[in-house]
């Protein structure tokens, strides 16, 4: 029997052989693409946006793999954000993300500080009937008349989101003419009808772009998407309006300041 302390006979320390060839074996279950994913990172970090990156079969021979081995590596630093693919021509070097604080701001208003010009193209606007859900969210009755906008949302003519928003028919009338005269919807409100919002309660999660949205966004289907459900309120805490929108995951970011609670006396 070992002595308290003592090594057991056959069994080296932390610093022999064992430790060593545990060492190696770590390191030999890291799965090749992923090595190659880590150095692909690492070349791209000192490359200009906008870079070209080898072809799949270029970067194949030059690490002597497959290319199904570098078209995973690349296509998870596509999701990332790290790199761009553009149908046709290639990929890319991507451009930093678009980084947005979490506050009750219009997009408009969020391009801008980012120094980023924004625009919306109108997709779809017109009258549904409220379900209970949505009717619950608005303070309707169910089945009332709800205006419903989508619109996409672009940044230096980059498509970056597509945006559905929701408000009462019955507390905003004649809204659909407004917007004509408009670009943004919260200074419609402000002008039009006197509501101004104050809070607002908002939900992130993540999805994966369907055919469509991938098709407005100019990106591939099936990659990560950052949803957001926005309900928001006037000064008088009264709802105004329910929103849902789908960004980019590889050109955005949501950044929150947190401060931690102060103690209950």
């Amino acid at each position: 029997m070992a002595r308290d302390g003592a090594t057991p006979a056959g069994v080296t320390g932390p610093s022999g052989p064992s430790a060593d060839g545990t060492e190696r074996a770590r390191t030999a279950r890291v799965p090749k693409y992923y090595r190659l994913k880590r150095h692909l990172q690492q070349m791209t970090e000192t490359m200009p946006p906008g870079t070209p990156v080898p072809p799949e079969r270029s970067l194949a021979t030059e690490f002597d793999t497959s290319r199904t081995t570098v078209r995973q590596a690349l296509q998870e630093l596509v999701v990332e954000g790290r790199l761009e693919r553009i149908q046709g021509k290639g990929t890319f070097v991507a451009k930093p993300k678009v980084s947005q604080a979490l506050q009750l701001t219009s997009y408009t208003e969020d391009m801008r500080a980012q120094g980023l010009e924004p625009a919306s193209q109108l997709l779809e606007i017109g009258y549904i009937t409220a379900n209970e859900r949505l009717a619950q969210i608005l303070d309707l009755r169910p089945g009332g008349r709800v205006l419903r906008i989508e619109r996409l949302r672009l940044a230096n003519g980059e498509p970056m989101a597509i945006e559905t928003t929701h408000l009462s028919q019955e507390r905003f009338p004649a809204l659909r003419r407004s917007l004509v005269r408009y670009t943004s919807l919260y200074e419609a409100l402000a002008e039009v009808y006197d509501v101004h919002l104050a809070r607002a309660e908002e939900t992130i999660e993540t999805a994966l772009a369907s055919p469509r949205e991938a098709g407005l966004l100019g990106t591939d289907v099936g990659l990560p998407m950052l949803m957001l459900s926005r309900h928001s309120r006037d000064t008088e805490g009264e709802p105004v309006e329910w929103v849902r929108s789908v960004y980019r995951g590889d050109r955005y970011k949501f950044v929150a300041n947190l401060e931690r609670p102060r103690p209950s006396s």
